[in-house]
């Protein structure tokens, strides 16, 4: 028996649009269903749950007369309108057996990486599972654009299992677990549990399902675990059909042990939840700086920049050998950086001003990476 499931009171559950839908595209009712009981009966142990569900551009697809999953974006946003009335409506009526509410949150990555958004998604959730209500997630597919291929939902998960200080994360697919090598090949033995994501160094793991209705893959999940292990938060990876069961703490599908400690939201979402608007180039004892004594970036370390930012973007911060050490929040535009290029503070102060003898990032708006 697992004792981090067992005794999980707050858990996130991630279903994927393979595990919810029929070949075609459409609503498998029997699948829902099953899913449904499964948290239900979690909730009566005393959990509270919530539900990050993918399958709003599935469930679309037949109603439109599409056999696959389009790769126009604005076909896929049409068929995201169409199809997450469709699957809310259906959790809301087979939740309503079990005398539970459900409620609709989208999200988008503006709603976790800004901080009065997140601060608000924060308070929104606390409310719902306050009064009893089970919320259901889905990224915003109507209106995203780049964000629209955010990880099936699976990194979009991992976030809200921090958001929502969850103390379990269970990712459901279409494949049973880890495996040491892929499920279909002779002799593939399933992991059952993970310490550290460093024992999975040279497995094959694989990519989106063959219905074709996902955009996920073993690959976003074992993003999403790492994530969310690295944030203290253990990870349950198992098949839909195995829910249950891995819900009541049998030993099913693959355990991710927790490694690392609860960090802060913003520097979490900051690291796994961001695309940088360009890059700040450093010089090697900047990177030493930022590395090894937790340092600011100041003008004085900054060798160039790429690309076009505001104040307040996230930037990636490459050292001199082009390698991504940190992302932090900018505090200069793009335009500005080329005349701050190895000056030191003071210097600047006296030629430009006071406003310009400010860090180029800030130690508390940064992350190594």
């Amino acid at each position: 028996m697992r004792a981090q499931v067992v005794d999980a009171k707050r858990i996130v559950v991630k279903v994927g649009s393979s595990s919810l839908t029929t070949a075609a595209g459409g609503i498998d009712p029997d699948r829902v269903s099953a899913l449904v009981d499964v948290l239900a009966e979690a909730r009566k142990r005393g959990a509270e749950v919530v539900l990050v569900s993918s399958g709003a551009i599935a469930a679309g697809l037949a109603p439109l007369g599409l056999k696959k999953r389009p790769k126009a974006l604005a076909a896929q946003q049409a068929a995201a309108s169409v199809g997450q009335g469709l699957l809310v409506h259906r959790y809301t009526e087979e939740l309503a057996r079990h005398g539970v509410t459900a409620g609709q949150v989208l999200l988008t990555v503006d709603d976790v990486t800004r901080r009065s958004h997140y601060r608000n998604a924060l308070a929104t959730f606390a409310k719902l599972l306050d009064l009893g209500v089970l919320p259901i997630v889905n990224e915003n597919d109507t209106v995203a654009t780049s964000e629209i291929r955010f990880g099936d939902n699976d990194r979009l998960a991992a976030l809200v299992a921090h958001l929502v200080h969850a103390d379990l994360l269970v990712l459901l697919s279409d494949v049973d677990g880890l495996y040491d090598a892929p499920p279909s090949s002779p002799g593939a033995t399933r992991i059952g549990d993970v310490m550290a994501l460093e024992e999975l160094a040279g497995v094959q793991v694989g990519k989106t399902g063959a219905a074709g209705v996902g955009t996920g893959g073993m690959v976003t999940k074992l993003e999403a675990a790492r994530i969310a292990v690295e944030a203290g938060i253990p990870v349950v990876l198992t098949a839909a059909d195995h829910a249950g069961a891995a819900l009541a703490g049998e030993d099913t599908g693959t355990l991710f042990h927790a490694t690392g400690r609860r960090q802060r939201t913003r520097l979490l979402w900051l690291a796994h939840a961001t695309e940088p608007a360009g890059s700040v180039t450093l010089d090697a004892g900047a990177v030493r700086a930022l590395t090894q004594r937790g340092a600011s970036l100041l003008a004085a370390g900054v060798t160039g920049a790429h690309g076009r930012f505001h104040a307040g973007d996230p930037v990636d911060l490459v050292g001199p050998d082009g390698a991504v050490v940190a992302r932090g929040l900018v505090a200069y535009d793009a335009e500005e950086i080329p005349q701050l290029v190895g000056r030191s503070s003071k210097d600047l102060e006296a030629d430009l001003g006071p406003a310009y003898g400010r860090e180029v990032v800030h130690r508390d708006d940064l992350v190594l990476l």
